[in-house]
């Protein structure tokens, strides 16, 4: 199908946002980016633009439905939900926009859903995976941050601010919060996924993330029989490509430049 720079695909019963920078995922290797909890295609920023320059490869970044300018869910928010991301959205997507090989990068929960995804599919187009601050449990520092943003939420300017990147801020906010603050969450566990992976990992992880710690990290290196490359960042909390963007692009570019197809094969 023909991608134009900026639009929706259809996936289901749902219309999904996308940008797409640099050549036609069909043609070229590619870097599909999966958005945080709260995230959209607008909040990434310029992050894909310098990520494509840095990368040379096409860059996708879509919103979820539920986010951004993507057709609502219903709530509650099944507690498998990054699940059924993997498993049969992002599929679908993949297909859809004739995705032939490239990285998936992920962001938080959308780092989760990468991992589930190439530990459930044997996805021979799939070089790889990079990981932006994962979660693979849950932890007591996890559920006690969530507990707080939605004090902030409910009682600062919070939600006016993330409505500027969501076109039902409410759906997007209480869908992913009610679900991880629901007491029955936090039976959610990824681990058995990567152990099913078969490509190669890079972790990047802020040293002062305030939603995880280095365990996550640790139960990655434990558990995926593939190559992974782990880098903390100092000083740098829950969103390293905002934070320390020069050295997360640093570290996808050498892990793509290591993954990815030499770019004279990408013409």
């Amino acid at each position: 199908m023909t991608l134009e720079a900026n639009g929706f695909l259809t996936v289901d019963s749902a219309q999904l946002e996308y940008r797409l920078i640099g050549p036609h995922p069909a043609g070229a290797p590619c870097i599909v980016l999966l958005h945080e909890g709260l995230g959209s295609v607008g909040l990434w920023g310029d992050f894909p633009d310098r990520l494509q320059a840095a990368t040379g490869a096409s860059v996708f970044a879509y919103s979820r439905a539920g986010y951004g300018a993507s057709t609502p869910v219903t709530l509650p928010r099944p507690l498998d939900y990054m699940q059924r991301e993997a498993r049969d959205v992002l599929p679908k997507l993949l297909q859809t926009i004739g995705f032939q090989r490239g990285l998936l990068v992920g962001h938080s929960d959308g780092a989760s859903i990468a991992a589930i995804y190439a530990g459930s599919h044997a996805d021979h187009r799939l070089d790889g995976i990079v990981l932006i601050a994962p979660h693979v449990v849950v932890e007591d520092v996890s559920v006690t941050s969530i507990a707080a943003i939605k004090t902030a939420y409910e009682t600062t300017e919070l939600r006016a601010k993330l409505g500027r990147w969501h076109k039902d801020v409410d759906n997007a906010f209480y869908g992913w919060n009610g679900a991880w603050l629901d007491p029955a969450f936090r039976a959610w566990d990824i681990t058995a996924d990567l152990t099913y992976i078969r490509v190669p990992v890079a972790v990047i992880q802020g040293v002062d993330d305030q939603y995880g710690t280095v365990r996550q990290v640790e139960i990655i290196q434990q558990e995926c029989y593939c190559p992974v490359e782990v880098t903390m960042l100092p000083k740098t909390g829950h969103s390293p490509h905002r934070e320390a963007p020069e050295a997360t692009l640093r570290v996808i570019a050498e892990f793509a430049a290591a993954t990815l197809p030499p770019r004279a094969s990408q013409t």
